[in-house]
């Protein structure tokens, strides 16, 4: 489907609006992951080689925890990624450290059934993009949601 570019809105004889944009919204996470079995996070954060989730991820885990409230019998595997920045042992490491802390997380905060839950990580065995700057980077770095 073509793009469609506005740049000015005009009302007869009042009023003229000008610069605007029209963004597409985020997709469904419920939608991708009953429908697609799966979902890409990037708003689960973690200070760099540390497994604690920071704060900033509430946002993301929350809609996580919402999906499998609203959906009891859904079952999920938890895979984390990471970069290449370090050894492949340390960052297969990292990648299962962080998953298991997304999957406490979503049990202490929000109350998701344990039994719900399986974890792994794969490290930096998986890339979606070169590691090759710090926007693919950034890119490799994601916690999954697989529906089992």
């Amino acid at each position: 489907m073509p793009a469609i570019k506005m740049d000015r809105l005009r009302f007869e004889g009042a009023a003229m609006v000008s610069n605007i944009r029209i963004a597409v919204g985020a997709p469904d996470m419920r939608n991708k992951l009953m429908t697609e079995g799966k979902i890409v996070s990037y708003g689960i954060y973690f200070d760099i080689n540390k497994d604690v989730v920071k704060p900033q991820s509430y946002a993301s885990l929350k809609e996580i925890a919402k999906i499998l409230t609203d959906n009891p019998d859904v079952r999920i595997k938890i895979l984390g990624h990471t970069d290449a920045d370090g050894s492949d042992a340390s960052n297969l490491d990292l990648s299962k450290r962080r998953s298991a802390s997304v999957k406490n997380e979503l049990v202490k905060t929000f109350g998701i059934d344990v039994a719900r839950m399986e974890t792994d990580g794969i490290g930096e065995a998986q890339p979606v993009a070169p590691n090759d700057t710090p926007s693919n980077k950034a890119l490799n770095r994601r916690v999954e949601f697989i529906k089992l």
